[in-house]
């Protein structure tokens, strides 16, 4: 029986404006009405699927040979469905009595609400931490700041929670991502507990890794409060080759690595990636309980300000290839990574057209102010977008007709590199993205996505080798 099929979605709770006697500005937590009936929509339908997929399970199962066997399996499926994933954060008897009468430093946003709760008792992490006697002196907060509204990549200056009076660190400050000599001195344990979305190109476990690095060198310890990873349930993507590391992919990873922050923490120490060397982390992780890597799991918040449903979740995977292409992903609008378009995609293919505009988390964005012709792709069902994994289909397909476009309008496509549109540091978006230059020379030598995706495979199965010490959870 594959208990993930039968677990209804967990809710993860994206914003402090749910804080029991929270302080912070409505903005920093607020969304718009349609943005709420996307992600509550996005929501049932992810229930609606589980409930069939466990339906669908349970019928197909071969009959049992005895009346005793048919109930053990009604009641496995009954515990099974009626389970409650329970977060790290939760689990308080478990790691508040390590943590009292130390210096706690924290590591999180305003994704890091206890239990993912809705209530009207929810609280944030550093709430709680207080509220349980705990000497909390600094918080770390990574990409988009500790309220998560700052634009992707923007530096972010340090400040002051206004609740506790906590100093929040950023760890995007004055060019630097890596914690500073004094920071490290204000705690003895840094706790962890930020909701990720489990792609290497998500920048929120890279500020993890220098954390980790950081204290591995002042001799501190580290505590994460496990979450559920929202695309958790699979592998895919092409390995990071070392000489492409950045700021947008720092571990020998697939884009899609299907591990939880305390999967990834304990293989980064195991496998000696940190600068440090191996195990040179004191590392504790207050795993979930309840949780298996099948589940698919829902939020009805934004981790950061252009993720803002399940689907572009789902879809970041596929789309955030496009970025720094002559391709738009919707940036400046109210639905980024859930289409894309060009100004320079035109036809019967593309209908359906968009205008970004400079907008809250996102300045300035690409082709502001022009109507890029592109695909909606707001209409697929989520289990498709899943079954899918990273689609290379949208990618491929907007290079082959924009270098037909240029053509029809008497233009040198050499003038107009695809994948050129910006750089960093001389090299492609697209190959820091993807890990090295094999994807963008694939795609400009016609090899179709299947072909692609086949020669990924073998890198990908020798990595689900080498993460499986390091699974706190059933992979079904």
């Amino acid at each position: 029986m594959k208990k993930g099929y039968l677990a209804l979605c967990l809710l993860l709770v994206l914003g402090l404006a749910g804080c029991k006697g929270a302080k912070a500005p409505a903005a920093d937590t607020t969304i718009t009405q349609e943005q709420s009936k996307r992600l509550e929509t996005d929501r049932t339908a992810a229930k609606q699927e589980a409930a069939t997929q466990a339906q669908t399970e349970t019928e197909t199962q071969t009959a049992p040979e005895t009346g005793a066997e048919t109930e053990t399996q009604e009641a496995e499926t009954k515990a099974a469905a009626d389970a409650e994933v329970i977060l790290g954060d939760e689990q308080f008897d478990e790691y508040i009595p390590l943590l009292e009468g130390k210096r706690i430093a924290l590591f999180s946003n305003h994704t890091g609400i206890v239990g993912d709760d809705t209530g009207a008792e929810s609280r944030h992490i550093l709430d709680a931490l207080i509220e349980h006697g705990i000497n909390v002196t600094a918080i770390f907060s990574p990409e988009h700041g500790f309220r998560g509204t700052a634009d992707a990549g923007t530096n972010v200056a340090d400040s002051v929670d206004e609740k506790t009076g906590v100093p929040i660190l950023s760890l995007y400050h004055e060019g630097s991502h890596y914690p500073s000599r004094e920071s490290m001195n204000t705690f003895d344990i840094l706790v962890a507990d930020m909701q990720d979305v489990g792609l290497r190109y998500y920048t929120y476990y890279i500020s993890l890794y220098y954390l980790m690095d950081a204290c591995a060198a002042a001799g501190r310890e580290m505590m994460i409060l496990d979450r559920p990873n929202p695309n958790g349930f699979y592998v895919d993507g092409p390995l990071l080759r070392e000489e492409y590391k950045s700021g947008v992919g720092r571990l020998p990873i697939p884009v899609v690595y299907g591990m939880t922050w305390g999967e990834l923490a304990g293989m980064i120490n195991g496998e000696g990636w940190l600068e440090t060397g191996k195990d040179a982390l004191k590392l504790t992780v207050i795993p979930c309980r309840n949780y298996t890597h099948s589940m698919k799991t829902s939020l009805i918040r934004n981790p950061s300000p252009n993720l803002r449903s399940m689907r572009a979740v789902y879809l970041y995977a596929s789309l955030c290839f496009f970025e720094n292409t002559y391709v738009s992903v919707g940036r400046g609008t109210e639905m980024p990574f859930e289409v894309y378009g060009s100004p320079y995609l035109k036809g019967e293919n593309y209908d359906f057209s968009f205008v970004p505009e400079s907008i809250d988390g996102a300045a300035n964005p690409p082709f502001q102010g022009e109507t890029c012709y592109g695909r909606d792709l707001r209409d697929i069902p989520l289990e498709e977008i899943r079954e899918a994994g990273i689609n290379l289909d949208y990618l491929i397909g907007a290079y082959h007709d924009f270098e037909e476009a240029l053509k029809e309008a008497g233009e040198d496509p050499a003038a107009h590199d695809f994948f050129g549109y910006q750089k960093s540091g001389g090299k492609y978006w697209i190959d820091l993205l993807s890990g090295s230059d094999d994807l963008r020379k694939q795609i400009t030598d016609g090899k179709s996505a299947a072909q692609i995706k086949e020669s990924w495979q073998a890198d990908i199965d020798s990595f689900k080798a080498q993460r499986r010490p390091y699974l706190l959870y059933p992979e079904q």
